[in-house]
């Protein structure tokens, strides 16, 4: 198992390259106690990131979600990436950009806290084995449902949003299950645990308006690539009923990229022809053998 905390390289913290192993915080952090924290999820592929300027925009903007400034520029953190990346070498690589109040205040209030910055690259192959990815995931339904946008900030990539990802990928593992499906406050599909979700019915694809989750930089960029085919794309409020008369399912996510689901509760489904299209065409565009279209 890979441990976290015991890599070699260089970790982006607050300014600097900083050796992995010394890139630590106080066990005091407002972060750590009351989720005051963001973050985000990068791919590196033949050394470059891709959608860097989508996601360190999206970084910037959670932190406002959770009414904070991170202390650098877009290009001051685009660069930042760019040079952890090349630090550690990696030509294919995931990347960790997280922003945190630190421990100056502890307690509900914490106006006057430090925002720090970290940056961490490292080796990561696909989310889900090749093998459960191309026969398709299975997906149980979980009990914990995404929120009302009154609740939480629902369109940010905040660390507290999270916990229930935890929870539900936990439950569904301990059933034998790849992941979970989650509905929302209101009963309608939602996403995966960590990624959106598309259903094929009678050739069109749905996919649920994200409303309450995180309308996903890959999400958008496969609307986009399923446009350039001439598919029918529909955003629209989706049932859990109508997964009995859906024929192809498929998830979307940075980590994820396109992976097919075989299995939803008592339902199953093909790796069908549209399916396979936008995986292939997703896994060509991240590694720069295919233009993209706009969503």
């Amino acid at each position: 198992m890979l441990n976290f905390d015991n890599q070699d390289g260089n970790i982006w913290y607050n300014g600097a390259l900083v050796p992995w192993r010394d890139s630590k915080l106080h066990v005091l952090s407002h972060g750590l106690h009351y989720a005051s924290c963001v973050f985000e999820g990068e791919r590196v592929y033949n050394g470059v990131v891709f959608k860097l300027r989508e996601h360190t925009q999206r970084l910037i903007d959670s932190g406002k979600e959770l009414g904070f400034d991170i202390p650098y520029s877009r290009e001051e953190l685009e660069q930042a990436t760019r040079d952890t990346v090349a630090s550690q070498g990696f030509a294919d690589a995931y990347v960790r950009p997280v922003a945190w109040r630190g421990s100056e205040m502890m307690g509900v209030s914490a106006q006057e806290t430090k925002i720090n910055v970290a940056i961490a690259v490292w080796e990561w192959p696909s989310y889900f084995s090749p093998e459960a990815r191309m026969r398709g995931i299975r997906l149980c339904t979980t009990k914990w449902r995404r929120p009302a946008p009154e609740t939480a900030p629902v369109h940010a990539k905040a660390a507290g949003l999270y916990m229930i990802c935890t929870l539900s990928k936990h439950e569904a593992e301990a059933k034998g299950y790849d992941d979970a499906l989650m509905l929302d406050y209101r009963g309608q599909i939602a996403e995966s645990t960590g990624a959106n979700i598309f259903l094929i019915q009678e050739g069109k694809i749905h996919t649920p308006t994200p409303d309450c989750f995180l309308d996903g930089i890959t999400r958008r960029t496969v609307i986009g690539i399923a446009k350039k085919h001439g598919y029918e794309v529909i955003e629209r409020a989706i049932m859990p009923e109508e997964l009995a008369d859906t024929s192809e399912i498929f998830v979307t996510g940075t980590a994820a990229e396109v992976t097919p689901v075989g299995e939803i509760d008592d339902h199953k489904f093909k790796v069908g022809t549209i399916t396979r299209t936008l995986l292939e065409d997703y896994d060509a565009l991240v590694r720069g053998k295919l233009s993209e279209v706009a969503a």
